[in-house]
């Protein structure tokens, strides 16, 4: 259940350039603060099942990792439907609108789908199904990645 990392023939580079986030609060998001850091990129909803299942490993890992990674939680679900789904789970993970498409290469037909991107910008992570974010394994992973 934990992630792999992509060999590296298979990572791709993120172009963020054209790519509108907005926060919880209406505020957009300023890619440059993702440039030489590592990213996770998690695309979910709270009606998805399998992203029900993997949100309390991302909680741990974000409650740990939050000052050292860049964590965008992205969904089309209503602010609403968000903020009742934190409270219920008592979620601090820091949630994401689209105001215009992800780029090509982050593009899934099916969610949870969520991409771990080192500080060069290149995807070293892709994963389509839940998966234990928290585990010792993914942490080591983490851990090289933020060298």
């Amino acid at each position: 259940m934990s992630p792999n990392i992509e060999k590296v023939e298979d990572q791709k580079k993120v172009n963020y350039e054209n790519w509108q986030l907005v926060d919880e609060n209406g505020q957009t998001f300023d890619f440059d603060r993702v440039k030489g850091k590592v990213v996770i990129i998690n695309f979910w909803a709270t009606w998805c099942p399998p992203c029900i299942a993997e949100k309390p490993s991302f909680q741990e890992l974000y409650d740990d990792y939050k000052n050292k990674v860049v964590f965008l939680f992205v969904t089309t679900d209503s602010p609403d439907k968000v903020k009742a789904f934190k409270e219920k789970n008592n979620s601090t993970l820091p949630v994401y609108y689209e105001k215009s498409a992800a780029p090509a290469v982050l593009f899934s037909e099916s969610i949870p789908a969520s991409y771990v991107i080192n500080k060069k910008g290149n995807i070293v992570v892709r994963k389509f199904r839940a998966a234990d974010w928290n585990s010792s394994k993914f942490r080591v992973m983490l851990d090289d990645l933020l060298k």
